[in-house]
């Protein structure tokens, strides 16, 4: 979730920003604070509003006297919504919602959404365990409409460690509904989360396509916006097999006329592969992995994460029965009663990679192939291109330019991350800095994975306050990873302590 970070050296000057006089929190209206007295400072401060800090602060709701507030720069939430077609379903069971796996009687889980709706008896008969994107983004838009502690329309420019008070500064930019400037404001904390989750990729010798103008060629994240413009393109091309890749060329089928498909699906992986969901498999997903892979050493760690791509890059089973069962459903509309088959205008090709692209005339693109295995080339005019290549981690180098002296970095340049998901400052931070998904290179595999959102974030929130607030499971999993700590399942709570941690009463029960 973009922050749309500015320079690092931005200064408000000739104003303060003003104090809510209910919770003493900066508003950003530019106005000097009523009292005469600086704000008081968060205990957290959360950097973007995806699912994971949504998590975060609706597990943080339920901890009496600890101040938090988390700043998102859009104008509300919405979880991908270029990618919320029509019947496509998260690919992780209900119960991986932002509280239920820490907290099933929190207020926040998507049984209680449910019941806010009227809807527990519909779903329990519906037997749904993967529910639908669109189900689950309205869970979210709940979620986040109701937490008193979730402000989108701000943008967070630059964050500073003041030495002298303890804190972290924070400068912010109010936006309007167009996502204009409206104010300025700035506040502190004493510990910080950046959740600013992930963004579209697209290779580099295709960006020039995506920003030009006149030939549709865009990310699967902006699919639904120009549904319409594809769908009426005489020859559409998509790039990519995994998940989102399928569900576009599945849609884009399913909208053309049998025998006059005019689609073409290409991928660099080897086959048109499968997502692993073997049970013990997916057992790759548990914190017990999780702090297995944290161990590793970072070589190891660097090997192993480009051989579990099954993992998480493949295509869900029933999305590609779906796709077969649409293929040959059309093949026996077009051969009708004839003898053969007469197949439907569709190719498709993995083992291929976009070498070159260029434009061709006025509304047409070239694309230059290559195939791995047989070394040919080949050349493919398309009229539109749907580029499914996934998302990397939005960095965090601009958004923590003033925090750089202080950052330990491993040997390739990344941050150090901690078993608690906390960034490795120098001693003389005394605040914490905890990352959301942007920790793979640490964490592994199940970083990005909707499942262990909630553990993670009662691993943060334990960690601030010292103490098992929410209490985890030594054991997640049946298989023992590793031959060392097979009893040691857990990482230690922090000691509370310090500027930067905070004891909180009991937690209070949703």
């Amino acid at each position: 979730m973009s922050t749309g970070s500015a320079p690092a050296d931005r200064q408000h000057a000739g104003s303060r920003p003003a104090t809510d006089p209910a919770t003493g929190l900066d508003t950003g209206t530019g106005h000097a604070p009523q009292s005469g007295t600086p704000a008081r400072p968060l205990d957290l401060l959360g950097v973007g509003v995806g699912p994971f800090n949504l998590s975060l602060a609706a597990l943080a709701d339920g901890v009496p006297a600890f101040t938090t507030a988390f700043y998102d720069q859009r104008p509300g939430f919405h979880w991908h919504p270029g990618l919320l077609i029509e019947g496509a379903t998260i690919q992780v069971p209900f119960l991986a919602d932002l509280v239920t796996l820490v907290e099933p009687a929190s207020p926040w889980s998507f049984l209680s959404y449910l019941k806010s709706r009227d809807r527990l008896f519909p779903f329990y008969l519906a037997e749904r365990f993967h529910i639908q994107r669109t189900e689950y983004d309205a869970y979210c838009r709940w979620v986040a409409g109701s937490l008193p502690n979730c402000h989108f329309g701000h943008q967070i420019d630059a964050i500073r460690w003041d030495q002298e008070r303890g804190l972290f500064e924070a400068d912010f930019t109010q936006l309007d509904e167009d996502g204009q400037a409206e104010a300025l404001g700035r506040t502190h904390a004493r510990n910080l989360v950046i959740g600013i989750g992930t963004a579209p990729y697209v290779p580099r010798h295709l960006r020039p396509l995506v920003e030009a103008d006149g030939v549709p060629v865009l990310h699967s994240a902006d699919y639904l916006t120009h549904r319409d413009q594809l769908t009426a393109a005489g020859h559409i091309t998509v790039v990519g097999a995994g998940q989102s890749g399928a569900e576009v060329f599945l849609d884009l089928l399913r909208r053309r006329p049998p025998g006059r498909e005019g689609l073409t699906w290409i991928a660099r992986t080897e086959s048109f592969a499968p997502m692993e969901y073997g049970k013990l498999g997916l057992e790759q997903f548990t914190p017990d992995y999780t702090r297995y892979f944290h161990r590793l050493p970072e070589p190891a760690r660097d090997d192993l994460l480009p051989r579990q791509w099954q993992l998480y890059k493949g295509i869900d089973h029933e999305t590609i029965d779906a796709i077969h069962h649409e293929l040959y459903q059309r093949a026996l509309t077009i051969s009708g009663d004839q003898d053969g088959v007469r197949w439907p205008d569709v190719t498709l090709t993995p083992g291929v990679t976009v070498r070159t692209a260029g434009r061709l005339g006025a509304n047409r693109v070239e694309l230059h192939l290559d195939h791995l295995r047989q070394g040919t080339q080949s050349r493919l005019v398309t009229d539109a291109v749907v580029l499914a290549t996934g998302y990397r981690e939005r960095p965090l180098d601009a958004l923590l330019a003033p925090l750089d002296p202080y950052l330990r970095r491993d040997s390739a340049g990344r941050p150090r991350v901690d078993a608690h998901h906390r960034l490795v400052l120098d001693p003389a931070v005394r605040g914490a800095v905890h990352v959301q998904n942007a920790e793979r290179h640490t964490h592994g595999v199940g970083t990005p994975d909707l499942g262990l959102g909630a553990w993670r974030s009662a691993v943060i929130l334990n960690s601030l306050l010292g103490k098992e607030v929410y209490p985890l499971p030594r054991r997640t999993a049946f298989t023992t990873f590793g031959l060392d700590g097979a009893d040691d399942r857990r990482p230690a709570t922090p000691r509370p302590g310090g500027s930067g941690r905070f004891t909180a009463p009991a937690l209070r029960r949703g």
